[in-house]
Order: structure tokens, then C-alpha cells, then sequence
């Protein structure tokens, strides 16, 4: 009876190492950088952003990785597409609410979000930048 006991222990304890052994391999995994994420690039400078329109595929997960390179900038975007219903859902889900993001002279910002409906959403300037300002825009376009 002592020796099935202890076989009992010995293959649940081999079971478990085995188990754990997979969820720490599986953790690893994830920790790697998830390869489902858009990474897109762009720099604000004086009443203009570099790389618009920013071409997106519906239901892709983004990080914009925005540069001011003159002075400070500010970005804001919309999370309903240009000719959506008044009431619409947002199709841009931000993984942190942000009305107006400050862009610091020389330093990288990061703005998350899913695209999960088709259509063109406008982003702009919103830190006064100078006689230009208002027209410093560009464009996300969801496919």
C-alpha cells in the first residue's frame, strides 16, 4: 500500500513540473513582442506630420510612436471615422483616454489602440504651435 502511495505522489508531482513547465513556456511567449501589433512611426515638426495618410487593415492592433522634432506638439485624434452617424461607436478603442497628448521636443510618444471599424479618422495638433497650427492634420485610414 506504501509503495502505490508513493507512486501516486511521484507521477502527480511529475505531472504538475510538467504543467508548470508549459505554463512558464507559454509565458515566455508572451512576453516576447506580440507580432499582431502595427508599429507606425511618425514626426510632428512645424504645421506638419510626416507619413499621412497612415494605411491600417480593420481590426489591427497599433502603436503610434510619435517624434516632435522642432518644438512641442500636441496630437489628438477622433475615435469615430469622418462620415460615421452622429452617436456611432468609436472605431479607434485606445487602450488609455487622452483628449490632448503633449509631444515634448525630442522625445518619443506612444498612443495605443485597436482599429476595429473602417474608415478615415482625423488626427491633429491640439498644443499651439504657431501661425500654421490649425492646419497641422493627417489622416488614419482603416481598410
Amino acid at each position: 500500500m506504501r509503495k502505490t502511495s508513493v507512486r501516486c505522489l511521484f507521477e502527480a508531482s511529475g505531472a504538475f513540473v510538467v504543467m508548470l513547465a508549459a505554463m512558464v513556456a507559454c509565458g515566455g511567449a508572451a512576453v516576447a513582442q506580440d507580432p499582431t501589433v502595427q508599429v507606425i512611426e511618425l514626426t510632428a515638426k512645424k504645421y506638419e506630420f510626416s507619413s499621412s495618410p497612415v494605411h491600417i487593415k480593420a481590426g489591427t492592433k497599433v502603436q503610434l510612436k510619435i517624434k516632435a522634432l522642432d518644438h512641442d506638439h500636441g496630437f489628438k485624434i477622433a475615435t469615430t471615422a469622418e462620415n460615421a452617424k452622429s452617436g456611432a461607436q468609436p472605431g479607434l478603442v485606445f487602450a488609455t483616454s487622452q483628449d490632448c497628448l503633449l509631444l515634448k521636443k525630442g522625445e518619443t510618444a506612444t498612443v495605443e489602440f485597436v482599429a476595429q471599424t473602417q474608415g478615415t479618422y482625423e488626427f491633429k495638433c491640439c498644443h499651439t504651435c504657431g501661425l500654421g497650427h490649425h492646419g497641422m492634420k493627417g489622416q488614419i485610414v482603416v481598410e
